[in-house]
C-alpha cells in the first residue's frame, strides 16, 4: 500500500428541505386548515479516527464528499426526511487544517474521537407552523438552510512514543528490524527509507512504538531532500534517537548537521530529549571507537550509546535508556568497555 500522508478534500454538507404549504380539504370534515409539514435538516460531515489505518491513500482517488439533502416537507402535516450524513474515517494522528493550511480545526489522537465539519442546514418550516389565533390560514413556509461547502487538509502525524533521527544510511532501518517486529527495505548497497515505518519495540517485557523516518541532509530544512517531508511523524514523540554513523570521517559534522535541521524544523523539536547512539561499531577496532565516542561526547556534552543493529550489540541498555526517557526517567549511565 502507498503511504500518503497529506490529502486535500472538498466537503459539502447537505441543504435542509423546504417548508411545505398545504391546506387540509376532505370531504366530510369540518375543520380543515394548514397542514403543511417541516423540511428534513441536511446531512452533516464528520471525521472519525479509526483503527487499521495507517495512511490517507482512500483521499488520494477520491477528494468530494457531499452529504445529502433534507427532503421537503409534505401535507397532511408530514416531516421530510433528514439527510444521510458522511463519516470521513482517518488514521489516528490526523490532523483537520483549514484550506490555509496552517489552522487546525482538530487533531483526531484517540480511537473514536469524532469532530463536526460541516453542519447540515435546518429544514425550512411548514405553513401549520405559522397558524395562530390571528393567522388561520398562513400561505407562506420558510425555504431549507443551505449546506456548508469547504476546502480542509487532512495531514497524518504517525503516533509513536520514540522516534529515528539520522543521516541516510546511518542504520536507522537495521537498527528498527533489530529491535522490532518492523522490516523495512534493507540492503548492502546504499539508499535511503522513502517512507516512514513503525514498529513495536519490546524491552524487558515493556513495549513502545518506535517510528523511523526517511534520512535528513544538510538544507532539508530549506527543502532539499525527502526527511523534511516527513519530520511532522516524530514532532508526537516523546524522545528522539539520533544515530550516528560510526565509520564515517565526519562524526561531529554529521551530529550537527541532523541537531541544525532538527532546530530549523521547529522549536518542538528542537527542544525534544535526544539520545546520542554510534552506529555500526562492529565495523570498527576498539580503539577506533572508543576515539570516536569521546569526540562525539565532547561534541553534544552528553552521553553517547555505542551500538551495532547488524551485530546487535549494545542495544538492551540503550533501548532501557530510551524507554526510560519516554516515562520521563533519567537514566545513570556508566561506560561499559565495547564489545564487538
Amino acid at each position: 500500500m502507498k503511504f500518503l500522508d497529506l490529502a486535500k478534500v472538498y466537503i459539502r454538507s447537505g441543504g435542509g428541505g423546504g417548508g411545505c404549504v398545504s391546506f387540509r380539504r376532505e370531504k366530510f370534515v369540518e375543520f380543515g386548515g394548514p397542514d403543511g409539514g417541516d423540511g428534513g435538516n441536511g446531512g452533516s460531515v464528520w471525521a472519525e479516527a479509526v483503527n487499521g489505518l495507517n495512511t490517507l491513500i482512500d483521499y488520494r482517488y477520491q477528494q468530494h464528499f457531499f452529504a445529502k439533502n433534507g427532503q421537503p416537507g409534505m401535507g397532511s402535516q408530514r416531516t421530510g426526511k433528514t439527510g444521510d450524513d458522511i463519516v470521513l474515517r482517518v488514521p489516528l494522528g490526523t490532523e483537520i487544517l483549514d484550506e490555509d493550511e496552517e489552522t487546525v480545526i482538530a487533531d483526531l489522537t484517540r480511537v473514536g474521537q469524532r469532530v463536526l465539519l460541516a453542519e447540515g442546514g435546518n429544514g425550512g418550516f411548514g405553513n401549520l407552523y405559522f397558524k395562530s389565533s390571528t393567522n388561520r390560514a398562513p400561505g407562506r413556509a420558510n425555504p431549507g438552510q443551505e449546506g456548508v461547502e469547504r476546502t480542509i487538509w487532512l495531514r497524518l502525524k504517525l503516533i509513536a512514543d520514540a522516534g529515528l533521527v539520522g543521516l541516510p544510511n546511518a542504520g536507522k532501518s537495521t537498527f528498527l528490524a533489530a529491535t522490532s517486529n518492523a522490516r523495512p527495505k534493507i540492503a548492502d548497497y546504499p539508499f535511503t527509507t522513502l517512507v516512514p515505518n513503525l514498529g513495536v519495540v519490546g524491552i524487558d517485557g515493556r513495549e513502545f512504538v518506535m517510528a523511523d523516518i526517511p534520512g535528513l541532509i544538510e538544507g532539508a530544512s530549506e527543502g532539499r531532500g525527502l526527511g523534511m517531508q516527513f519530520l511532522a511523524h516524530v514532532e508526537r514523540c516523546k524522545v528522539l534517537l539520533h544515530l550516528v554513523d560510526g565509520t564515517s570521517s565526519t562524526i561531529i559534522k554529521d551530529y550537527r548537521t541532523i541537531v541544525t535541521e532538527l532546530e530549523a524544523y521547529s522549536e518542538i523539536l528542537g527542544d525534544k530529549p535526544r539520545i546520542l547512539a554510534l552506529n555500526k561499531c562492529d565495523a570498527l577496532d576498539a580503539k577506533t571507537v572508543t576515539t570516536r565516542r569521546k569526540a562525539l561526547e565532547k561534541a553534544s556534552g552528553g552521553e553517547v550509546y555505542v551500538i551495532s543493529g547488524v551485530a546487535r550489540t549494545g542495544l538492551q541498555d540503550m533501548l532501557r535508556a530510551i524507554y526510560g526517557a519516554i516515562q520521563g526517567i533519567v537514566p545513570e549511565m556508566e561506560h561499559v568497555p565495547w564489545q564487538p
